[in-house]
């Protein structure tokens, strides 16, 4: 039965052109081969501003189209999560003069990827050539500006209670109440090493002890192809940046003088490196639109 259902289905399929268009039988050959773990190796972390008066447009099409279609839909980026910053939580953001967000307040909508490791140029080939196609059918929101987006490769994960709880394969999926994306440019390349191995081994779990952060992921950014969309400026910092997303289990608002005030002090005290944004957000609604009415 199940062998004549699939007979029917093809057949249909290949009547209507479909199944040639789509040349399905490579898809095969494709997952034959290669990586297919669940280490999350690489990530894409985009932040972005929608043009003012196109907030409740821009998360309609992001949310209802693009994070499908031009994310989700795509082959070896296997989790997804989108985060927003009301203008509360906008207004902690520091320092104040940052290298990232011109002003520090910009890029009230942050989306994270996770992408199978060692995928990466197999991911990126079909993301730009699926980019250039929604951008060519009209399927790309054009009012809006990329404040911080790269694709990154994962440096490590720290976790508070060592191996209980959610992995780092889980968080985009697990019901986290909020995320802080910490960005973090060491004082050279020769001393970026140096920097993840005390963020890993000392800052990170003095800080996650006893506080409202499960994990702590680590990433570094790599350079966007040259073919990349205009409208995505090139990756600045590859070599002596990192980006750190801290997974809460509280609202960011309610631990944030007492967890997340101080950062770039305690790194620039280090002599390592600087802090070049600290920046609270909560998850959103899917297929809502909470908080957009919160952004201004």
């Amino acid at each position: 039965m199940r062998e004549a259902i699939g007979e029917s289905a093809g057949a249909a399929r290949k009547g209507s052109g479909v199944g040639e268009e789509t040349r399905s039988e490579t898809y095969a050959e494709l997952a034959a081969v290669g990586p297919y773990g669940v280490h999350p190796g690489h990530a894409l972390i985009t932040m972005v501003e929608p043009h003012p008066g196109h907030e409740y447009a821009y998360n309609r099409w992001y949310e209802d189209d693009h994070y499908y279609a031009g994310a989700m839909a795509m082959p070896w980026m296997y989790a997804g999560r989108r985060w927003v910053a009301t203008r509360e939580l906008q207004e902690l953001r520091y320092p104040e003069k940052s290298a990232i967000a011109r002003p520090v307040t910009a890029g009230c909508y942050l989306s994270t990827y996770w992408i199978t490791e060692g995928r990466y140029d197999d991911h990126m080939k079909w993301t730009v050539g699926i980019n250039k196609r929604l951008n060519r059918d009209g399927r790309v929101y054009q009012d809006r500006t990329h404040v911080f987006t790269a694709f990154q490769d994962h440096e490590g994960t720290v976790y508070r209670d060592g191996a209980a709880g959610p992995r780092d394969f889980h968080a985009l999926d697990h019901p986290y109440a909020g995320l802080v994306l910490e960005v973090i440019d060491a004082e050279s390349p020769e001393r970026r090493g140096e920097l993840v191995e005390w963020l890993r081994d000392r800052r990170l779990p003095r800080r996650l002890a006893g506080g409202p952060a499960a994990m702590v992921t680590l990433f570094g950014p790599t350079p966007l192809p040259g073919d990349r969309m205009t409208y995505v400026k090139q990756v600045e910092g590859v070599g002596t940046r990192l980006t750190l997303l801290w997974f809460l289990e509280r609202e960011p608002g309610e631990v944030w003088a007492e967890h997340f005030a101080g950062l770039g002090e305690e790194v620039a005290e280090s002599g390592l490196g600087r802090v070049e944004l600290v920046a609270p957000f909560l998850p959103t609604v899917p297929g809502t639109d909470r908080y957009v009415d919160r952004l201004r």
